[in-house]
């Protein structure tokens, strides 16, 4: 009984997220599908269709392109010290 209340208590908190449209391009580079894990939800985004999206696994994306950024700026400098 306890566990079904807990289910759908879940079921509900996630019907109330807010579910942003996000579409992810494809480039020469970057074909793969993108595996995002929050929290032990999953979702399999594939580039070039628009998707919806839980808040969450959009601030994962987003953190995850920040650090590739970072990643490419730090890459550069080493490089043009050489």
């Amino acid at each position: 009984m306890a566990e079904t209340k807990k289910n759908q208590t879940q079921e509900q908190e996630l019907e109330q997220e807010e579910l942003i449209t996000i579409r992810l391009p494809i480039t020469k580079e970057l074909q793969d599908d993108v595996f995002i894990r929050v929290n032990h939800r999953t979702w399999l985004v594939k580039r070039g269709e628009t998707v919806k999206l839980p808040a969450c696994a959009v601030e994962v994306l987003e953190h995850s392109e920040q650090a590739m950024l970072e990643g490419l700026r730090y890459q550069a400098s080493k490089e043009s010290k050489n």
